[in-house]
């Protein structure tokens, strides 16, 4: 009933704002709490002797300027790993999202759809182009968009003479989004579509890799990610127009000539060929990253099975990469709230985090259109990610579900 009222007074706004369907829940009110400084953190990097190998090889070819082999060579791995043609490394998935937007024409005469479950960085993107991000609500079983929504809130910013720019679907945790269902939406409305893959390298989709949808897609190496390059990105695609296009303009829009020629505004958006050698040292170990991620969700899924009130978000250890591992609980039938739990495991050395705070309620984009059905702020408010990182050792893992457990006996 709900998502029918959502829809109906989507249709009955035409051509105005946005309606607003937040739900009555209150955020939770900020408090101080009593904690050890952590030691066990959410998801920390997972480095060793392989990519310190990786990174003294690089140093010591002399290629250490922003390009060189390193960086085309992992360009060229990353590819192959996902299956798409095309592949430009650069400092951060921020900048990819910024960079794949103005190749695909992306300004201030557009809109861009975005979740408003995700991590601001993907509406940031969308500002830095002129263009207005829209945001729109998740599916609550997953967290990911909810497709559903899509084509009327497509119709409707048709309808009111708005251009959309592209739509950006966000992998939330690890999960890919429904892109079976929403890209046929996208294509019937004539819309580019960039995947924001940027927690999912490694997870599946219909058999289909993470980072292959869309007219493009985009990866991101931060330091808490899947695999990581201390700081970084990728663009990924099958245009290899759009991939030169990025390409260009993340070196400064210089042009090959033997001085320095600028004919438009570019970026200083290259990854480092040092920073592409620890990633290929980190790509050879993914694998096995992404297993020790899953095997640490399977015991948090054995442990809250028999917990009443308490689930898993996105709960589907074969296709997901499982970055994060987070839960939703329902106070009245657990008889506890997910910051209880946070503050347990935080009095510990336990680190956790809170689920994404919706971007329609972040204090910078304040006024900013939205469809919403109060989805992504029960996951705020009910939502905790976690420990889930690979680098975990065994006693470090038993500590996390010992630590569980305790509050739970209690």
């Amino acid at each position: 009933m709900v998502l029918r009222r959502t829809v109906r007074s989507c249709r009955q706004s035409r051509g105005g704002p946005l309606t607003h369907l937040s739900g009555n829940l209150s955020p939770p009110n900020p408090r101080e709490r009593t904690s050890a400084p952590p030691v066990i953190h959410l998801s920390a990097p997972d480095v060793g002797p392989l990519e310190e190998s990786y990174l003294v090889s690089a140093l010591r070819s002399g290629w250490v300027a922003p390009v060189g082999p390193e960086l085309a060579a992992f360009e060229r791995e990353i590819a192959d790993r996902v299956g798409v043609a095309h592949a430009v490394a650069l400092s951060s998935g921020t900048a990819a999202l910024h960079l794949g937007l103005l190749a695909l024409g992306v300004g201030p005469a557009h809109v861009v759809v975005v979740p408003t479950l995700t991590f601001v960085a993907t509406a940031n993107a969308v500002s830095y182009t002129g263009a207005r991000p829209v945001f729109v609500d998740c599916d609550p079983a997953t967290g990911n968009i909810d497709v559903a929504l899509l084509a009327p809130l497509l119709e409707q910013l048709r309808s009111s003479g708005r251009q959309v720019g592209a739509v950006l679907p966000v992998d939330i945790f690890g999960s890919c989004a429904d892109y079976s269902a929403l890209l046929p939406i996208c294509a019937a409305a004539g819309v580019p579509v960039v995947e924001d893959a940027a927690e999912a390298l490694g997870a599946v989709h219909r058999g289909r890799p993470a980072g292959s949808f869309g007219h493009a897609a985009v990866l991101s190496f931060n330091g808490n990610k899947i695999i990581t390059t201390s700081g970084g990105g990728m663009l990924l695609s099958d245009d290899g127009v759009l991939a030169e296009r990025v390409r260009y303009l993340s070196t400064q829009a210089r042009l090959p000539l033997p001085h320095y020629e600028h004919p438009e505004v570019g970026y200083n958006y290259r990854l480092s060929n040092l920073l592409a050698a620890v990633g290929r040292a980190q790509l050879r170990r993914l694998d096995h990253m992404v297993t020790r991620r899953r095997q640490l969700r399977k015991l948090y899924a054995d442990l809250f099975a028999a917990v009443p009130g308490v689930r898993l978000l996105a709960h589907s250890d074969d296709l997901s990469n499982c970055w994060l591992t987070c839960i939703v609980v329902d106070p009245e039938a657990a008889g506890w709230r997910a910051r209880d739990l946070a503050d347990h495991l935080a009095a510990r050395g336990i680190e956790t985090r809170p689920i994404w705070k919706p971007l329609h309620l972040q204090p910078a984009y304040a006024g900013a259109e939205a469809l919403v059905t109060g989805a992504a702020q029960h996951l705020f408010e009910n939502g905790l990610a976690l420990p889930s990182g690979s680098v975990l050792t065994e006693h470090q893992r038993a500590t996390v579900l010992t630590a569980i457990t305790a509050f739970l006996d209690n």
